[in-house]
This record gives structure tokens, C-alpha cells and sequence, in this order.
């Protein structure tokens, strides 16, 4: 999946794609065909930088209920020609899961979308899943049939059955046609189950990896095999020299880490630097000077990890530096820093913006640091990342921030934030959110009694309006 193409913060479609509150109030008074263009083609092309973590589903699908918005345009994209020659769950999981969210609401359209897609698309299995939390049993049982034709009768077919059955997300659909009369449907899913059962059991016992009695060059040798491959396991390999090694290993392991082979020179930083060793913050210092690209990362992702007080004083001396080792400073200052700190913290957000702009990955921790901090005069950046990034997750932290920060948030962003795609951000906004407006009583209302709320979200609601005002 391509990086989507993400519009100006200023328009309705861009406030959309972000899953700003204002995306749904800006929504609500325009234009209703230009509104549910907007929202569909969020739908329709996946907005998310992650869709895996990211969540837009209920935020777009309360939208089409305000809108009364008609489904046309996802059952047009759901059964496309497309469907047949891009099977990526990226491409339809989103207005699946829309679609889900809808059915939860009653809307009867959307759970017949869901029932002939997970009959006839190519991401049955995403549709399928839904179907199980919103669906009936006699809804799920004519599914059976359909679903099950997909899968030959043969031993090729029989295993792809048994991978399904294993790997389902919900598994009540399965159950229900296990218990199906029909030998061609009860018989043939009780079979997969025992199946996948089986198979798991056989990758239980078919352990990788190293074994009880390794030396530790065993271990770093295990680590280069894995660069080998294209697979990084000096993170495990680390874990493994715990249990492996001695005091009398030390001087082999700082080998390793000043000129080992890749494997080995990751595997022992991070096994020296999880141990506050003596020389572990000069070793990292050294191989971002020296190391190959996944050296370095794997210095600095050491370096992030230690807790100790020569960390965090080092930290203070590297935050300048304008390489890896510099903006992972900035990032341990922001979580182990002191107030004394705050101007080193305040410079990296800002490098972070100027140079990588509003999506840096380093804003995450930065961000949090800066609420953590309580510094007032990170406030502007603090907006400014809230308003320009893409990632919903940034702006909730960023939100978070703001409402350490900024006087004005309760007033301001916090009010928006109560129609937040993210959970965590509504709930935020849900003890914050000045009351004064009358559009922040309303919504607080309307999330207190809306069944597909979180429970944390509406437990912050309770505590500021209480029973009585619902």
C-alpha cells in the first residue's frame, strides 16, 4: 500500500482524512453532497499512514449516520473489477469495517453489504469477522455454504481450510457451522479445526534458535545468520547472552561490539547497554561514528533504553549533535529529562518539524516529553504539529501535550476533540472540554449513551456531567 495522499489541513477533505473532530463538524455544515464526497473518498482510499493501529472506522461511520449518507459508493468500490485482482485487505478494510460499525447502528443496508461481500469478495474473511460481532445465527449459518465453496475438496483445499479456520479472528462463525448437520459443512469444519489445532501443536514443537548450552560466540553467530537472511535478531540474540554469558565473557563481548561482525556488534551493544555496562555509552558513541546503517540504529535504539543517571548526563551532551545520536538524545531527555532540560527538549521538537516536518517519528516521544515537562512555550509548535500531522496518534499526544501547556485548550482543541477519530483523545477531551459550550454538553451526551463507545471514554464523561444531566 502506497503512502496515501494526504490534502491542506484548512479543507474539509484534509480535516477528514486526519479524523479531526473539526472534520466532523465542518462536515455537518457543508454542503451535504460535498460532505459525503469528502467522507467517501476517505472511506474509499484509506486515509491512515498505519491502518493497523490507526483508527478511523466508527469516526466515519457515526458521520454517515449524520449525513444519512447513502452506501452506493462503497458497494461500487467493494465489487469492482479491482476486488478480483487486488485481494490486499488494505483496499477494502476500512470501508468493511465501516460498514460493521453501521450494522452495530441498525443500518440494515450495510449488514446486506456485508453479507453478499463475505460471500463473494475477495476479503471474505475481514467481512466475515465483523459479521460475527454484529450478525444473527440464522445470518451467519446461510454464509456457511458460500464461504466453504471457496476452499476445494482436495488436499490443497482441505489445508487452506484448516489455515482459515486457525487463523480466524472470530472464530463464532466456525463454531456455528461445526455444529451444522451437514457432512459436507459440520463434518468438514470439525475436521479443519483439528487440523489447525494439530498444526499448532507441530510449531510448538519444532523450536528455532539457540539451544541450552550455547557459548556465546554461538550466539553472535546466530545474529549474523539472521542478517544473513534479511532478519534481525539481535534483540533476541541479546536476551540469549543473559542467560549464556559470564563475567569472564565481558572482554569477548567488547570485541564484538567495537569491530564484530553486524550481527554480533548489535547483539552485544544491546546486551552492554541493557546491563549498564561501563563502556556501553562510549561502544554506542563509537559505532554510530563507524557502524554500518543497522549498527547505528541498533546503538541508538540501546542507548534509548538505558535508565541510568550517566545515560540521561551523556543525553545532555549529545543533544546537539546532528546525527541519530543527537535526536535520540532529545527523545531520553524527553522521557528521563528534568525541568532543567526543557530547552534541549523544546529544540529537538523543533528541529524535528523544521527538518522532517510534522510526521517525524521522533515527534512521539518528543511530544510527550514536552507535556511531561510542562513547557509552556511549546506551545505554538504543539499546534502546529496537531494541526498539520497525519497520524492520529501524533495528535492525540499532541492533544495530551496541549493540555499540559496550554491554557486555552479546554477552550479551544479540547472542544474539537470530543468528535476525535481515536478513543484515547475523545477521552482526553472528555475531562477537559469546557461545558460553557453548549455543543460540548451535547456531545458528551451523545457519547455517554452511544453503545459502541469505550467504556474509558464514557467513564470520563460520567465524571464530568454525572447520571443526572443524561
Amino acid at each position: 500500500m502506497f503512502d496515501p495522499v494526504i490534502a491542506p489541513s484548512g479543507t474539509l477533505l484534509g480535516l477528514l482524512q486526519r479524523g479531526r473532530g473539526d472534520g466532523t463538524l465542518h462536515a455537518l455544515t457543508a454542503p451535504r453532497p460535498e460532505a459525503l464526497a469528502a467522507l467517501n473518498h476517505c472511506v474509499l482510499r484509506d486515509p491512515r499512514r498505519d491502518w493497523q493501529v490507526e483508527n478511523r472506522s466508527l469516526y466515519y461511520a457515526r458521520l454517515y449516520l449524520d449525513l444519512n449518507g447513502e452506501l452506493d459508493a462503497i458497494e461500487a468500490h467493494l465489487f469492482a473489477p479491482e476486488d478480483v485482482l487486488d485481494d490486499d485487505e488494505s483496499r477494502t478494510g476500512l470501508a468493511l469495517s465501516v460498514l460493521g460499525h453501521l450494522a452495530s447502528y441498525g443500518r440494515h443496508d450495510a449488514l446486506a453489504l456485508l453479507r453478499r461481500y463475505a460471500a463473494q469478495g475477495s476479503n471474505w474473511a475481514w467481512a466475515l469477522d465483523e459479521l460475527a460481532l454484529r450478525d444473527d445465527d440464522a445470518g451467519l449459518r446461510t454464509l456457511a455454504v458460500p464461504v466453504l465453496a471457496r476452499f476445494p475438496a482436495d488436499a490443497e483445499g482441505e489445508a487452506e481450510l484448516a489455515a482459515a479456520v486457525r487463523d480466524a479472528f472470530e472464530p463464532r462463525p466456525w463454531r456455528l457451522w461445526a455444529d451444522d448437520p451437514r457432512a459436507a459443512i459440520g463434518a468438514r469444519v470439525r475436521a479443519a479445526q483439528e487440523t489447525g489445532c494439530f498444526d499448532r501443536w507441530q510449531r510448538q514443537m519444532r523450536p528455532g534458535g539457540p539451544r541450552p548450552g550455547w557459548s556465546v560466540q554461538a550466539v553472535f553467530e546466530w545474529a549474523q545468520q539472521g542478517v544473513e537472511r534479511g532478519v534481525a535478531l539481535h534483540v533476541p540474540a541479546a536476551r540469549c547472552l543473559t542467560a549464556v554469558a559470564g563475567p569472564e565473557d565481558r572482554p569477548e563481548i567488547v570485541r564484538a561490539a567495537q569491530d564484530g561482525t553486524e550481527g554480533a556488534r548489535c547483539t552485544a551493544l544491546r546486551y552492554l547497554a541493557d546491563g549498564n555496562d561501563p563502556e556501553a555509552l562510549d561502544l554506542i558513541e563509537a559505532a554510530v561514528v563507524t557502524g554500518t546503517p543497522p549498527v547505528v540504529e541498533a546503538a541508538v535504539e540501546a542507548f534509548e533504553r538505558m535508565r541510568s543517571v550517566a545515560a540521561v548526563d551523556r543525553a545532555r551532551g549529545w543533544a546537539r549533535r546532528p546525527d541519530p545520536l543527537g535526536a535520540a538524545a532529545g527523545r531520553v531527555l524527553a522521557c528521563r529529562g528534568g525541568a532543567k532540560d526543557s530547552d534541549l527538549v523544546l529544540g529537538a521538537i523543533r528541529e524535528a518539524v523544521r527538518g522532517e516536518g510534522p510526521d517525524a517519528p521522533t515527534l512521539w516521544t518528543l511530544v510527550d516529553g514536552a507535556g511531561r515537562l510542562g513547557i509552556g512555550c511549546a506551545a505554538p509548535v504543539l499546534r502546529h504539529v496537531y494541526r498539520e500531522t497525519g497520524s492520529s496518534h501524533l495528535r492525540g499526544r499532541a492533544a495530551r501535550a496541549l493540555a499540559a501547556t496550554d491554557p486555552s485548550f479546554p477552550s479551544g482543541f479540547g472542544v474539537e476533540c470530543l468528535w476525535d477519530c481515536e478513543e484515547t483523545t475523545r477521552e482526553l477531551a472528555a475531562r477537559h472540554a469546557e461545558t460553557g459550550d453548549t455543543r460540548v454538553v451535547e456531545q458528551l451526551r451523545r457519547l455517554a449513551s452511544d453503545p459502541a463507545e469505550e467504556a474509558e471514554v464514557q467513564t470520563a464523561v460520567r465524571s464530568r456531567i454525572g447520571p443526572e444531566a443524561m
